[in-house]
């Protein structure tokens, strides 16, 4: 009895396309006489699943197999003969790559690498925004030969091997397959008379000078992409590029948070008590800002679109001001004498924090304190 042709590749009846491609391609690779020399038995069995993908990938031997279990013309054979199935050819093509690392034609195009470049700019310059300059090696064409590799034309002849074609044919057990020529690459042709500068290797290093837009209200981590400015691309394919990723220095008075920009002010006692106008630097200039009389550490006026700008256009934040009330380190004898004044006239009323802190204290407390 001949071998069921579903059970062979392990598929379901109504299996789709797809599938019995997936099927046989994994089961072809898995019993490929290359892989299992002298294996009669893998042998067999390559043969046995390419014969069921054959009918099975036909829908016209399939529906004749599934309505009277045999494939048309002959058992186990289309009239086509063997490896005359539809898609027999991409599969191979695919099955052979694996094997030989072959291809169906000649060096494909390949894209160039992208490049990465580390850029520091200032507090400032991420604010609004600046224009740069960045150094960088990479590879290009070579301008002496115009990235042919050759001194001149005369310089370069046809492949020998492949004759132009860039694939060769070779006998592989019972299949003719074609794989990439091992001597020139695939390029169908070779290089004799070498360019001087280059080598033959098509290409040079060089130090190239661009030019880099930092849009305004950049920050750490962000990138620039500049298409194109990567690596050349190989065998005609596109260059990749370049990628700058940023890092911003930190302020010797600001720091972000978000698209806002905070700064500690710090004022005197006097000030903060009885109230001031004071100037603080901005990153546009000097503002004037009150603080209110009886003002308390760590209160925050805001200066309105004085922070940094939003990095698609969609307006600015805000400078925060957040106030450090300063204690002196060193007083005059008149200076503690005047302070010790200043503690005996205070009452609850200049010192609303201190006294609701002790009437919490006392009703914790209180009651152990009595005992």
């Amino acid at each position: 009895m001949p071998k069921d042709y579903y059970e062979l590749l392990a598929i379901h009846r109504n299996a789709s396309e797809a599938e019995i491609k997936r099927a046989f391609r994994r089961l072809a690779v898995q019993h490929h006489p290359d892989k299992n020399a002298g294996n009669k038995q893998s042998e067999e069995k390559f043969k046995e699943i390419n014969q069921a993908y054959e009918v099975l990938s036909d829908p016209e031997k399939r529906a004749y197999y599934d309505q009277f279990g045999v494939a048309p013309g002959a058992a186990g054979a289309g009239p086509g003969g063997f490896g005359a199935g539809a898609g027999m050819g991409d599969i191979f093509g695919d099955i052979f790559g694996e094997f030989f690392g072959g291809g169906r034609g000649r060096t494909r195009a390949v894209s160039g690498e992208d490049l990465r470049y580390n850029l520091t700019i200032s507090f400032t310059d991420a604010a609004f925004g600046t224009t740069t300059k960045v150094r960088l090696p990479r590879w290009e064409r070579c301008p002496e030969c115009d990235g042919s590799g050759a001194k001149s034309r005369d310089g370069v002849t046809t492949c020998s091997q492949c004759r132009g074609m860039g694939q060769v044919r070779m006998q592989q057990g019972f299949f003719s397959i074609t794989r990439t020529c091992p001597r020139c690459g695939g390029e169908g042709r070779v290089i004799t008379d070498p360019c001087g500068t280059c080598r033959g290797r098509k290409r040079v290093e060089r130090e190239r000078t661009l030019s880099v837009k930092i849009p305004a209200g950049v920050e750490t981590g962000n990138t620039i992409r500049l298409t194109g400015e990567g690596e050349l691309g190989e065998y005609g394919g596109p260059p990749g590029d370049l990628y700058i990723y940023l890092t911003v220095e930190d302020h010797p008075l600001f720091k972000r948070e978000g698209q806002d920009v905070l700064l500690d002010v710090p004022v005197s006692f006097a000030q903060a008590a009885m109230g001031a106008e004071i100037e603080v630097p901005t990153l546009t200039g000097g503002e004037r800002i009150k603080i209110p009389a009886g003002t308390q550490p760590g209160q925050v006026f805001r200066l309105r679109g004085k922070g940094m700008p939003h990095l698609r256009g969609a307006g600015t934040g805000d400078q925060q001001c957040r106030v450090t009330v300063e204690v002196p380190t060193k007083l005059t004898a008149k200076q503690k004498d005047l302070l010790k004044e200043f503690d005996c006239l205070s009452n609850d009323a200049c010192t609303p924090l201190t006294k609701g802190f002790l009437d919490k204290v006392k009703e914790l407390f209180g009651d152990k304190a009595k005992k």
